[in-house]
C-alpha cells in the first residue's frame, strides 16, 4: 500500500462531498455542487464517524441517535457519514484523516494493522459475536464443517476478513470454502434467490432481512462464538493529544448514555432512530425495529456483570481474535491485543449519571404504535430464527 499519496491534512466532510476509497487506499473526493472541505478547528472541528456499512438507515447505531435526541453530546459538534460501501472504507478515512472515528469488525481492523495504519480501538461495541451465517429454510446446519466445498455470499470482498477467522474458528478448513461478492444490498436477495449456500449475517439485519421478505434460518454467533464484534477505532496519535484525548472522552460518554438509554427504553430508542430516517420507519415498523434493537442491545452490552463499562475490550478474547488471524495467514505478523486496543477511555466514558438516563428513559412518552408492544414477548421469541 503506498502511503506517501495520502492526504495528510485533517479535514471536515461536508455533507455535499462523495467521498471515494481507491483499492491503494487513496481517499479522493467529488465535488458535487459544493465548495469543497471547511476549515479545521481545534482540537477537530466537526467530529466525523462513518459508518462500514455504505449507509446509516440502519438501527445498528441507534446509542448516538437516542444520545443525540436527549441531548447527551453537549455542544460536542459531530458528524455521521455513511461512506463508501467498500468494507474497508471505515479504516482508511480515519487513516488518512478524512474521518475521525471508523467503526470497523476486528477483520477490517486487522487489514487496517497488516497495511500499517496507525490506528486503535478505544470503544468496544461488540461485546459479543453479532456475526452469523444465514441459509435458506431447511438448508441450515450447527456444524459449519458442513460448508467446505460450498459457496457464501457477501456484500463486499472485504468480509472475507470477518467470515475465515469465524470459520476457522469453528474448525473449518477455509481453504475448501468459496465466496462469491453478491453486492450491497443484494446478497440476501441473491441467497433467497437459490445462489450460493449461506450468507454473512449480523444481529440486527436479522429482523431487518424480514422485513424485506428474506426470511431464513441462522447459525449465531451470539451463541456460538468467542471472537469479538466491530469496535470503533480512532488514530493512535490521537490519543497523545490531550485537547484531542479530552474530546474522545466527552465524545464516548454521549454513545455510553446512548446505549445505556437504549437499554432501559429499547423501544424509545428505535423512535430516535424512526424520526431521522422516516423511510426506515415505513419499512421496518416498531415490532420488528424493536426486534432488531433488542438482538444489538444483547451484542453490545455482553455479560456487562464482567466488563468495566460500556465499551470495554476483553482482551482474552482479542488476543484469541489475533491468533487466529495469525495462525489462518490473515495478518503477517503476531499481534498483541494491549498494543491496538485500550481501555484508556472506559472509565471517562461510562462516568455519568445512570439514574438520570434512566430517569430520562422512563420518562420518555412512546407513540401508540410502540406503547402496544409487548417487549418481554419479543426478546422471548429473539432466537428463534437460529438452526433447531
Amino acid at each position: 500500500m503506498t502511503r506517501g499519496n495520502y492526504i495528510g491534512s485533517k479535514a471536515g466532510i461536508s455533507r455535499r462531498i462523495f467521498l471515494q476509497v481507491t483499492g491503494a487506499g487513496l481517499v479522493t473526493a467529488t465535488a458535487l455542487g459544493a465548495s469543497g472541505f471547511r476549515a479545521q478547528a481545534e482540537p477537530y472541528g466537526k467530529f466525523t464517524w462513518i459508518s462500514p456499512r455504505g449507509t446509516l438507515e440502519v438501527l445498528d447505531d441507534y446509542p448516538y441517535w437516542a444520545a443525540k435526541k436527549a441531548g447527551y453530546f453537549g455542544d460536542l459538534d459531530t458528524d455521521m457519514q455513511p461512506g463508501p460501501s467498500d468494507g474497508t472504507a471505515t479504516v482508511k478515512f480515519v487513516d488518512v484523516g478524512q474521518a475521525d472515528m471508523g467503526f470497523p469488525s476486528p477483520g477490517v481492523f486487522s487489514f487496517a494493522i497488516q497495511n500499517g495504519m496507525k490506528l486503535k480501538s478505544v470503544f468496544h461495541m461488540g461485546a459479543r459475536d453479532t456475526f452469523s451465517f444465514a441459509f435458506r429454510k431447511g438448508e441450515g446446519t450447527n456444524d459449519l464443517k458442513t460448508l467446505e466445498g460450498k459457496t457464501i455470499l457477501l456484500g463486499s470482498a472485504a468480509w472475507q476478513s470477518i467470515t475465515d477467522p469465524l470459520l476457522a474458528s469453528q474448525g473449518v478448513d477455509i481453504k475448501k470454502v468459496k465466496y462469491v461478492e453478491a453486492g450491497w444490498p443484494t446478497w440476501g436477495t441473491a441467497l433467497a434467490g437459490g445462489q450460493g449456500d449461506a450468507a454473512l449475517s449480523w444481529e440486527g439485519l436479522r429482523a431487518e432481512w424480514i422485513a424485506k421478505n428474506l426470511d431464513f434460518e441462522y447459525w449465531l454467533g451470539v451463541q456460538n462464538s468467542k471472537l469479538p464484534a466491530n469496535t470503533f477505532v480512532v488514530r493512535a496519535a490521537d490519543l497523545g493529544d490531550p485537547d484531542r484525548k479530552a474530546f474522545l472522552e466527552k465524545y464516548l460518554r454521549g454513545w455510553a448514555m446512548g446505549l445505556e438509554f437504549g437499554y432501559q427504553n429499547p423501544r424509545a430508542a428505535v423512535e430516535a432512530v424512526f424520526e431521522q430516517f422516516p423511510t426506515l420507519a415505513k419499512n421496518l415498523g416498531p415490532e420488528l425495529g424493536t426486534t432488531s434493537i433488542l438482538q444489538q442491545i444483547n451484542v453490545f452490552r455482553g455479560d456487562m456483570d464482567k466488563r468495566e463499562g460500556w465499551g470495554s475490550h476483553d482482551m482474552a478474547s482479542w488476543q484469541g481474535f489475533f491468533d487466529q488471524i495469525h495462525k489462518i495467514g490473515q495478518i503477517t505478523s503476531p499481534v498483541k491485543a494491549e498494543d491496538v486496543c485500550t481501555n484508556e477511555l472506559i472509565g471517562p466514558a461510562n462516568d455519568f449519571d445512570k439514574a438520570k438516563v434512566k430517569a430520562d428513559a422512563d420518562g420518555y412518552k412512546l407513540s401508540e404504535g410502540f406503547a402496544a408492544l409487548d417487549v418481554d414477548n419479543i426478546k422471548a421469541h429473539l432466537f428463534d430464527s437460529a438452526v433447531k
